[in-house]
């Protein structure tokens, strides 16, 4: 039934219920039986239809018969004794008109007896009705987004299990709005909205041949907004199979972002994997680990995964060591152990570096300065010259947006580690690519450890609030799939110490990204329009060094375009190396001294821009 229809129904019912509660107070003050006269049958009216409202407002027509818990009986009881006043206004207004008044304990009865009343009829619903609730709730009332072949074939699967009601079609195609197709009608999206609340809609699937990448996302948008599940089926062009709801899946964050995809190029892709020995740093890690997992299957001759903390090394070398097809060696240690780091590269002939080892919580940072130039610069400084030292053909350092025009030292630590890999790219003389030094630059991954999107899925599960620094902040983001993807095409096509830049797409406001997360959660935002909500999003104001936006190069005018559409690069600038071990020497020292001030001050006064 649909749900305006139900809510309709059930006030119906709840006006006799408290209409036959007011008449059952006289009858207990009175102790008889209650004829009312006309005026009075007036009053007995006018109780409930002033109640019902409140009811409406204070969210109790939402409540689920199976859910009902001691907060339902709240409800009813802050409606009546915010309806209760309203009705003796009423009253008092009739007996100033000569019309017989009502006694005084009255509106306390009705109070207790219409409590118990409503509260009575929904528990008695929840008992004696339970197992038929029961299955009304197990089952979910869908439309499907797409009348084509994936559409109609989903339609019949879902029509297989009783619990599922295909109730119909959204289709972008005029031509079949209004008409049936497999017994379904076709509806056109305009029309979501209302049909969400004429037909009780639970759950929209997408299916994949019913969009294109590009409007998909602004599909997904806008359906996110509803108060139903949003589900995708992906592509199914290995065949439907007999199991194609099983295939239906949750819309993730990614899919509101709108990135197209670009395939891989097979040959830039291998060809700094494939026969090679790969070092990864930082192998645990969200970037490194997902690194290692492309790795794997671009058949390196050996992955060796060099992480320092001991639980993330085990979690990586289990996940990858039934898929590895080469030689897997796990290494526990630091970036900033130099020995440690020159023996790895002594004792295996090394051919590429994936430098993602880094300290980058920026709030974190921020607070152990010393810790973060320790392993950021100082361990980029030990990695890039082992590796130089020992030869390899290509070194790539994971850097990050926040290394442009820093404000905070997680940033400015990036923006040296890029500094340090153009100097050793400079190093090789003979200019001939035979080491291939270059950096990376990008912004957020989604889901990475620290990042916004797992702590809002936290947040979220705790109840609220989600909390954000600034409503307008903004911030770019890519999936760690994608990310990792990429850093290994552009280390293809690294020749000497280009800083690539990673095509983010348009930069995403945090704020809006919040709501999204709410509402995929199946919940609503709390806020001034709807202060019945479930999650509520607080401003917390801005936290030391952090930004409202984030940009990828410093100037626009610079970056050139490579060969693959979602890489670019900066042009080189003139780069002092002859300045750089003597500025590495002043870090240092301010270092070793324990003084934060002074390395804080080093740290940025080195700091140019290119």
């Amino acid at each position: 039934m649909p749900r305006t229809r139900k809510r309709v129904l059930l006030g119906i019912f709840d006006f006799f219920i408290l209409f036959a509660a007011l008449w059952l107070s006289y009858a207990i003050r009175l102790g008889e039986a209650f004829s009312p006269g006309l005026q009075q049958l007036g009053l007995l009216v006018a109780a409930p239809a002033i109640a019902l409202p409140f009811l409406y407002q204070l969210g109790f027509y939402r409540v689920v018969v199976r859910y009902l818990t001691e907060t339902t009986v709240w409800t009813i009881m802050k409606a009546l004794a915010l309806s209760i006043p309203l009705w003796l206004a009423i009253v008092y207004m009739t007996e100033i008109r000569g019309i017989e008044g009502v006694p005084r304990t009255i509106p306390i009865i009705y109070f207790i007896v219409g409590t118990a009343m409503l509260s009575g009829s929904r528990l008695l619903a929840k008992r004696l009705l339970g197992a038929a609730v029961e299955d009304v709730v197990n089952q979910k009332r869908i439309l499907i987004y797409g009348a084509g072949p994936v559409g109609r074939q989903l339609a019949a699967a879902l029509k297989l299990d009783p619990r599922n009601i295909p109730l119909g079609f959204l289709d972008d195609d005029p031509a079949l709005h209004g008409a049936e197709v497999a017994g379904l009608r076709v509806h056109s999206p305009d029309k979501f909205a209302k049909l969400i609340d004429s037909l009780d809609v639970q759950e929209i699937i997408v299916c994949s041949d019913a969009v294109d990448s590009t409007a998909k996302s602004a599909i997904f948008r806008q359906l996110a907004k509803t108060p139903v599940r949003l589900s995708f089926l992906p592509s199914v062009a290995s065949g439907f199979g007999g199991d194609l709801v099983s295939r239906v899946r949750d819309i993730g964050i990614g899919d509101l972002l709108g990135r197209p995809m670009v395939p891989p190029d097979s040959a830039i892709l291998s060809a700094p994997i494939a026969g090679k020995t790969v070092l990864v740093t930082g192998a645990g890690g969200s970037i490194g680990s997902e690194l290692c997992r492309q790795i794997v299957t671009l058949k390196a001759k050996a992955l060796i995964l060099f992480e320092l903390d001991e639980f993330a090394l085990y979690e990586i070398e289990r996940a990858l060591r039934p898929k590895a097809g080469g030689e897997l060696i796990p290494i526990l240690g630091s970036v900033t152990d130099e020995q440690r780091v020159r023996r790895l590269f002594e004792d295996h002939s090394v051919d590429t570096v994936f430098h993602a080892a880094a300290y980058k919580h920026v709030p974190m940072v921020e607070l152990n300065p010393i810790a973060g130039i320790v392993n950021n610069v100082l361990g980029t400084w030990t990695v890039a010259k082992a590796a130089y030292d020992a030869g390899v053909e290509y070194f790539v350092l994971i850097s990050t947006d926040k290394a442009v025009r820093p404000t905070n030292v997680m940033g400015a630590t990036k923006r040296w580690a890029e500094i340090i890999v153009r100097c050793f790219a400079s190093r090789d003389a003979e200019g001939n690519g035979k080491r291939r030094f270059c950096s990376v630059r990008f912004g957020n991954v989604i889901g990475s450890q620290g990042s916004v999107v797992p702590l809002f899925k936290e947040q979220i599960e705790r109840g609220g609030p989600l909390t954000l620094t600034d409503q307008k902040m903004t911030r770019y983001f890519m999936s760690v799939n994608e990310a990792a993807e990429l850093i290994i095409q552009a280390a293809s096509l690294s020749q000497k110490g280009e800083i690539f830049l990673l095509d983010m797409g348009a930069p995403v406001r945090i704020y809006d990204l919040a709501e999204n997360m709410i509402r995929l959660a199946g919940l609503s935002v709390k806020d001034k329009d709807n202060p019945n909500g479930d999650i509520e999003i607080e401003i917390v104001g801005s936290r030391p060094g952090e930004k409202l936006f984030e940009e990828l190069f410093y100037d626009p005018e610079s970056v050139e375009k490579t060969i693959h559409p979602k890489i670019m690069y900066g042009k080189r600038q003139p780069l002092e190396t002859s300045r750089i071990r003597e500025a590495l020497d002043e870090l240092e020292a301010a270092v070793r001294k324990g003084d934060a001030e002074a390395a804080r001050d080093a740290l940025f006064s080195f700091i140019k821009e290119g």
